[in-house]
């Protein structure tokens, strides 16, 4: 059993960089303008290259990972983004427990660019121990 309790959390940051866009690039198949092309971004007003909203997903993984431990998995996440993350922001994802029995930790997630703090991601996730 998790020695977690309510309100327990746990922050992840860093900055986004192309070889990241870029890995995402590879791994999702997107290659829509906004994601790949700094040129097209700029043209439809963005002032760099969107970065995949999952990275900011990818990067709340993280944070939940640390937080619960290894031996617990995400079964079910939901997320919002309601701004974009560009190439070169620097993001932090946070998960906090608002929930949580033997079998499964619900937390909040919020993903924020770093200083200025708008929220880029937001969301729930569960996670359940590990079973094989």
């Amino acid at each position: 059993m998790s020695t977690l309790k309510t309100g327990d959390s746990f922050a992840f940051r860093k900055t986004i960089t192309v070889a990241e866009q870029a890995m995402f690039t590879g791994i999702s198949g997107n290659l829509g303008g906004l994601y790949v092309d700094a040129t097209r971004a700029r043209a439809l007003g963005a002032p760099a290259q969107v970065a995949f909203e999952l990275i900011a997903g990818a990067m709340a993984s993280t944070a939940l990972n640390r937080l619960a431990g290894p031996e617990w998995r995400i079964i079910g996440v939901a997320f919002d983004f309601p701004a974009p993350v560009h190439i070169g922001n620097s993001v932090e994802a946070r998960a906090e427990v608002t929930a949580l029995t033997e079998t499964e930790i619900t937390c909040a997630i919020t993903c924020t660019l770093n200083p200025e703090g708008t929220v880029v991601a937001t969301g729930t996730a569960q996670l359940v121990p590990y079973a094989a």
